[in-house]
Formats: C-alpha cells, structure tokens, sequence
C-alpha cells in the first residue's frame, strides 16, 4: 500500500488541539497587511475631515492646497457626484413597524451640503507623498455654518430637537417590533411580580489592531479596479463597490484582502474612503493609498452597541417568568450603516429570550439619528448586549422576590427534553442541556464555597461579589463556498468566501478535510483573499458562521471528491466502482489489498493522457452549502470581583465558564475565542467608554482618554466545554467566534452589583470604572 495514504487522523483530525499554524508566520513579521502592500507610482490621500458635529457646507476652497508641492489633486463630494457616483448602501430586511421600509439617507464618499458629525470627510487631497497629502490637507478652507446637534439619542423625538436628516423629521428610521402585544398584556397583568430595569449599553469604539487601510487601482485599457482593504469577504466588498458605487459589471472590480488584524464586524461594510481612493485612481490613472491614523479610526471607523432599553419582567407567585417586555432606543449615528440598525432591533430580539421558559415577548426599538460617528456590527453585535439586559434583570427579579439567584434560574431553564424549542421571537433551538451546563460551572467556581470567602474579605475591609450569567445566542445562518483543488505540486487547495480576521481559520478547515479526504495536513492551502478566485456562492465572514459556512461545504465538496474518486479509482486500480472503499485517504478494493492513496490517485489522473469516458479527469470539487440553519451556542459564566471601597478598584479574582459548543474541531482555537471574547466583555463594563460633550465633540478620542482593558485587568480563565451536537448541520457544530463577551459582560457586572449590595447598592451602569464606584459607595454613605 503507498505511504502517501497513510495520514495521522487522531494528530490533524476533528477534535484535536493542533496548534495554529498560521501563527508562526503572523509572530515572527511575515503577516501581509493591505498597509504592507505597495505598488509602483502610486500616490497618497489624505482626507479634511469634519470640525464640527453639525453644519451647513458654504463652501470648500482647495486652490491653496492645489497649489503646494506634490499635490496632484484635491477631490469634493461635488466631484463625485458630478461623475455619478452611488451612495453606500443599507438594505436590510427590516420594516418599519406599520410594514414600511426604515428610512436610508444617502451617504456619497465625501459630504455635500452638510456634515453631521466630527470626522465627516469633506474632501479629499492625492499627493506625490503622505506628508505633502497631510500638509496639503490643512490648507483646504471649508466655511460651514454651525448647526446645533443632537448626541443624545433618548432625545432624538423631542420637541425642538435639532433635525439631522430632512426625510426623518423626529430623528428615526427605524420603528422596529417583535412579539405578541396582547399575549404579553395579558401576561403582565396577571403576574404577581414585575421587575424592572433600564440598561446602558455604552458606545464602543472598535479599536482593531490593524487600522483600515485601501490601495486603489485602475487599468484605463480594461477599464478595471483593483482595490487591496481589509474586510471580512471579499465578494461582499466588490459588490457593493461595483453595483452601488461605481455602476459597473462585478467583473470589472477585483477586491484584494490579505491578512486581516481585526474586524469584530467593523470591516464587514463599506465606508467612504474606498470610493474616494478608487474615483482618484480613475482620474489619475495612478494607484492610489490611504492609511488611517489611530485617531482617525477613532472618528471615521463605525463604532458600537449603543442602546438604553428599558426591559420588564413579569412572574407568576412561583417565579416562573410570564412575559418579557422591552422598549428602548438604539443610535444610529449620523448615517445608516449597511448593518447599522440590526443590532439594537432584530438582533436583540431573537437572542433576548435566551435558555429561559419565557412565553411571551413584546419589543419595541427605535434608531435614532444623532451627530455622532455612525454605528454597526461590534464582537456579538446584539448578542452580548440581550444578554446583558436580561441576566441583569434575572438579578434584580430575585433580588426583589426573595428567590435566590440560582433558583429563579433554574425554575425557568429549558429542560433537555423539551427540544425543539420554540421560543416567542421565532428562534427554534434544536438541542442544549442549559441546567447541566449551570450546575458545572457553579461547582467549577465553588459557588457553595463563595460565603467564607467573602467573609474573608470583609475582614481586610474588601468588598467581595459573585455573579452568574446563564447565556444562549443564535449566530447567523450559512451559505458558502468550498472549492477544493488538488495542485500539480502536490497541495490541496481550498477557496472559499470567508475570511480569517485573526481567527485561525486555515487550521481548522484544514483539520475538517484532513478528517474527511486523509490529505496530509502540511499539503492544505487557504485562498480568501483575491475575489478573482471566487466563484458563484461565496460569501463572508460574520455572525460566528466561517465554520458552519465553509465547513458545511468542505464536507459537501469532499463527499464529491470521494464520489469521483471511486470512479476514478476503479478505473485505475482494474476493479467495479461498486467494490472501492474509501478510508483514511485510500480508495481500497474490498476484501484486498490493492489501493491508491487519494494524493497519489490526483497525480495519477493528472498524468493520464486519456482516459475513458465517466473517469473523472482530477479530482477537484466544487460545492455551495446552502442548508444550515442559525446554531444556538450557549454556556454558563461566574465571576468573582473583589472592591477596595476605598479606591473604587475593582479586581477580577476568579472566572469560570463552561459552554456548548457541540462538535469542537480545534479546542485551542475555540478557547482563544472564548478569551478573547471574555476581555471584550471585561473592558465594556469596567473600562470602555465612549463620550460625547453637548456639542457632539468626542472627548475620548484617544488612548489618553478612552479606557481600553489591559492584561492587569483580566485572571486566568477556567475555561471548559460541555458539549451537545448541533442537529441541524453536518457536522454537528455551534458558533464559538462571539460567545465570550455574550456571557461575561452580565456576569461582571452582577458580580460588581452583588458585591455593592451590602452598602445598600443596587445598581451601577456600565462602565464600573474606579470613581463611578467611588462615587456609588460615598453617595450611598450619604443615605
């Protein structure tokens, strides 16, 4: 039997720890950002960027900066429109409460008439070099007449309020509802308890490691862009750049993504400096680059959550849960993103139920206007945020009906034979064991054992909390491709339309056809990042679905590449298709020992210069996998803080977590997404905050002022898995990508609340940072 089939499936197959091998490149300098990529003769951009929140564009004089050295040209949103460029685009399918479409206004690449917040681009300038771009820049003159503005989107429908947007005139585009308005009228009144709360979700600035860049080109001859940017597919991008903005067949824009350091949703859509560089491509006939600052991300990349919801809960005498009614407002910002107002509406929506026995739900979300940066898609984008609101308010259920914490939840969990379930907002959830999953991680975080150690504390004048945060998501649905390609120089080859942000994609799809087609592993190459070598079905990254997109498809392409390879193994080996087995990467005649190793059979086919009709010429797959529903991840959190109440401090001593992500193809993979979404969660409720002063100014625009979570903030984790197979997918998976800041954003902060509750406190907005705790303890001293 040749060697070449002999494979290490327990080593490189499902389930394994294998390392990620993409990290030794990426550590050691060898990443390929699109900053890295430069071409010859190409220019620079720089773009004049709004001062003010909101005014009226008088005019725009560029003929100082026209004038300098290097400068090449200076762009306006007039220029743009002249030549009939298109807006960005938002059609998501959502309807305005009484069945109309939300409200879209146009978003040209550079501003026309007015800006509506700081950082709105007015102009941009091309020079021969970034400094004389940047120089250059300053010395355009735009006199805008100062309007008020509206930052604070709870006032978005106050009489007076400033108005951002003609076509809206209350400030919404959005009157978004879900549920069943009488079913949970009747809940509330019959209940014998209702809980109340009202809950922050702050704005959060991105903040990815690699800042947006875009290197454009254009080829007058064939009348085609390239455009090299970080996104999270590739046929997305191109899209939108090639129907929406510059009217042209999909063919005639190639979009580029190489390695991408960081997106959490944020390079899922389009902006406007990738319409501005490719139109000064085009009219130069020159390659054109732009980078951004640090502080420009902080005011021109879409930033995230940003809600106040008002939820209710209503319970029976035994503290089952009747009815969840939730109001609320989401910002907008001064745009509609291309996903913007999913978040706050449909989002929160399907995943706010969670592993509870809700009945019914009624919830209402407006988005609002407001002159501020727009906002999207954050890590979880709504997620995180439903379960923020409802573990919160589970905790202030038991706190006002005497139940305690542990038991209010597990009277209302979903038992495992209840399955299918169909919860109020139409999610059906096809498996999970949601009160095992809670009894393990309380014993991993000896909850039983909590009181002493509290009293401990208390004896060193320390303030000691524990909370619990039970948590279920839907992640999106998969459609995706999986095009797998055996090389001449003896690599597999998969294509396929997600993309790696950071996330470690290569080792586990390579362990998926490992497990399937017995390749060897080292032999595996991932392609996502060149839209010339897509193919109809690709699709993209978001939602935690790369794995149940692209693996769904690796299996479906892979059972083609078994079917053909019997065919072609029959032919080969002198024997009936009926009689070829395929295992570990050999095509076996039964009951023998005559074989061809997979690898060897592709070299073979390729070497035959005939071959009879029905013999497949290579091996090579192509699949679409169109037929996996969302999967519901979910998981049980404990943390455990302790107070100095002299400082505010708080410190993270303990964290437990243990989850449900069924079938687990690489556990070292998913356990990084688990931490990293962990410290995400972390940094929103004790350090991250993004303000606005009145007059729509970001104050925190800098490292200097907006509180990101560093390694002295975060413990070690007690990370575990408690897995139950998905039945909806063939391989049995669930999303892991944006679970970790689902659970740890509830249960820090009902850890911090817990432990302010023996001074009388019993609520704090997020976030807790050092002097809001201080400030809560000196208040409640007061009292």
């Amino acid at each position: 039997m040749p060697d070449d089939h002999v494979m290490e499936p327990l080593k490189f197959g499902i389930g394994q720890p294998v390392t990620r091998s993409e990290d030794p490149r990426l550590l050691t300098g060898g990443g390929c950002y699109t900053d890295d990529t430069s071409v010859a003769g190409q220019l620079y951009a720089r773009f004049v960027r709004a001062q003010m929140a909101h005014g009226a564009i008088r005019s725009i004089d560029t003929a100082a900066a026209a004038a300098m050295p290097g400068v090449v040209a200076v762009y306006t949103g007039k220029d743009l429109d002249d030549d009939g460029l298109g807006t960005v685009p938002s059609a998501l399918p959502l309807k305005n409460r009484d069945g109309s479409s939300y409200f879209v206004p146009p978003r040209p690449g550079l501003a026309l008439d007015r800006v509506r917040h700081v950082g709105d681009p007015i102009a941009v300038v091309v020079a021969e070099t970034a400094a004389q771009a940047e120089d250059a820049a300053e010395a355009v003159l735009v006199d805008i007449d100062s309007l008020p503005a509206l930052t604070d989107m709870t006032h978005a429908r106050d009489a007076g309020a400033p108005r951002i947007w003609d076509g809206a005139p209350d400030n919404i585009s959005l009157d978004f509802y879900m549920g069943d308005e009488a079913a949970c009228d009747a809940a509330f009144t019959a209940a014998a308890h209702v809980s109340r709360i009202r809950i922050d979700n702050t704005r959060m600035v991105v903040n990815a490691m690699e800042p947006r860049a875009v290197l454009g080109e254009y080829d007058p001859a064939t009348e085609r862009f390239t455009v090299h940017m970080p996104s999270q597919g590739v046929t997305g991008v191109r899209a939108t750049l090639a129907r929406a903005i510059f009217k042209v067949p999909a063919e005639k824009m190639r979009v580029i993504s190489n390695d991408v350091g960081g997106s959490f949703g944020m390079k899922g859509g389009m902006f406007c400096e990738p319409i501005c560089v490719l139109y000064a491509a085009r009219r130069l006939g020159r390659p054109v680059k732009w980078t951004a600052s640090r502080s420009e991300s902080f005011v021109s990349d879409h930033q995230g959550r940003a809600s106040v919801i008002d939820a209710e809960l209503a319970l029976d005498a035994e503290g089952h849960f009747t009815g969840l009614r939730v109001r609320g407002v989401g910002d907008l910002g001064a745009y509609v993103m291309p996903m913007g107002p999913i978040s706050p509406t449909r989002v929160i929506a399907a995943n706010i139920i969670s592993v509870y026995r809700t009945p019914a739900l009624s919830y209402s979300v407006q988005m609002a206007f407001t002159n501020t940066v727009p906002t999207g898609p954050y890590r979880g984008a709504g997620r995180p945020e439903s379960k923020y609101i409802l573990e919160r308010l589970i905790d202030r259920a038991a706190h006002e009906t005497g139940i305690d914490r542990i038991e209010i939840r597990r009277r209302n969990l979903i038992p495992p034979d209840a399955f299918p379930w169909k919860a109020p907002n139409g999610q059906v959830y096809d498996s999970g064991e949601f009160e095992a999953i809670m009894d393990a991680a309380l014993e991993r975080a000896d909850w039983a054992g909590f009181e002493s150690r509290r009293a401990e504390a208390a004896a060193r004048g320390r303030l000691r909390g524990i909370g619990v945060s039970c948590y279920l998501e839907n992640t999106a649905p998969a459609s995706e491709l999986a095009d797998i390609r055996f090389g001449e120089d003896g690599t597999v080859t998969l294509i396929t339309g997600t993309h790696d942000l950071g996330t470690g994609h290569r080792t586990p799809f390579a362990q998926i056809i490992v497990e399937k087609l017995g390749v060897p592993y080292e032999a595996i190459r991932l392609v996502q990042n060149d839209s010339d070598m897509m193919s109809a079905g690709a699709s993209g990254s978001g939602g935690s679905k790369s794995l149940l997109g692209t693996g769904s498809a690796i299996v479906d392409a892979s059972a083609l590449i078994v079917e053909n390879g019997r065919k072609a193994a029959a032919h080969i080996l002198e024997a009936a298709e009926e009689d070829i087995e395929f295992a570990a990467g050999a095509f076996t005649v039964a009951g023998t020992d005559r074989a061809i190793g997979i690898m060897e059979l592709a070299r073979t086919l390729r070497e035959r210069d005939e071959l009879p009709e029905g013999v497949p010429r290579a091996l090579d797959a192509r699949a679409v996998h169109e037929a996996s529903p969302s999967t519901f991840p979910n998981g049980c959190h404990v943390c455990e803080v302790e107070i100095d109440p002299d400082t505010g401090v708080t410190e993270i001593l303990r964290y437990t977590v243990v989850d449900d992500f069924g079938v687990v193809i690489n556990p070292f993979v998913v356990e990084g997404q688990v931490h990293g979404g962990i410290v995400q969660g972390i940094g929103q409720i004790l350090t991250e905050n993004t303000v606005y002063d009145g007059d729509g100014q970001l104050i925190t625009g800098s490292y200097m002022d907006y509180g990101m979570p560093r390694a002295d903030d975060v413990p070690s984790f007690d990370f575990t898995t408690r897995n139950v197979p998905c039945v909806t997918n063939p391989l049995g998976i669930k999303g892991c990508g944006e679970a970790g800041n689902g659970g740890s954003m509830p249960a820090v902060m009902n850890a911090i609340v817990d432990a302010l509750a023996v001074r009388g406190i019993a609520d704090m907005d997020a976030p807790a940072t050092p002097n809001r705790v201080w400030k809560a303890l000196r208040d409640a001293e007061g009292n």
